[in-house]
């Protein structure tokens, strides 16, 4: 682990005691509206224990910030574009990875705990969609067909397909997708093993 990262980590503690102060809550009430014990928020307040992403996710949400915000990460990718975490009404957080016109846009997808028996609300639109598990368990309602996948799997599928994603109740879900506006595949290349004698 880097030393940066080692700081960035340390930091963390003190962004969620001021915002706690801030708002005037004690550690209890905070406890009742996250579902973590007020233990093991006071040591992530007092920098003891270092904050997994099952504890971020219900703090960023109750708090209204972003997971970066929460953590302070430093930006890796383009400085001349904005390309910050967007947070959703529902708790997800979208990273957008790619900022340009048209194209297979890329982004990272961030789901927080969810419940097995939710009702998926199925959407479709133009386009074409390539989605790879980085950790957790995703959901994928795709027609008729009811998925679940781990870790390191991937999915591809025309958007005009009803479809819909979510997590489960073993925990968050992060995922990335590639999404093709008008029907755009992400194009695969593999080694012709016939060519290369």
């Amino acid at each position: 682990m880097s030393e940066h990262h080692d700081q960035t980590l340390d930091t963390v503690g003190l962004r969620l005691k001021h915002l706690r102060l801030r708002r005037d809550i004690t550690l209890t009430t905070l406890a009742d509206e996250t579902g973590i014990s007020t233990s093991t928020l006071s040591r992530l307040e007092a920098g003891l224990r270092r904050p997994t992403l099952e504890q971020l996710l219900p703090l960023a949400r109750y708090y209204g910030v972003t997971l970066d915000s929460l953590v302070d990460a430093p930006r890796t990718a383009n400085p001349r574009i904005d390309l910050r975490p967007m947070s959703c009404t529902d708790g997800s957080i979208i990273i957008p990875l790619t900022r340009r016109p048209g194209g297979i846009q890329a982004y990272k997808f961030v789901l927080p705990t969810g419940s097995d028996d939710t009702t998926p609300d199925l959407r479709s639109h133009e386009g074409y969609d390539w989605a790879y598990v980085l950790n957790g368990t995703l959901r994928l309602v795709l027609g008729d067909q009811d998925l679940l996948l781990q870790a390191g799997e991937a999915a591809e599928f025309d958007t005009r397909t009803p479809h819909w994603f979510g997590s489960t109740s073993t925990g968050p879900v992060e995922y990335l997708s590639l999404v093709g506006r008008h029907g755009q595949r992400a194009h695969v290349r593999t080694t012709d093993r016939e060519h290369q004698h």
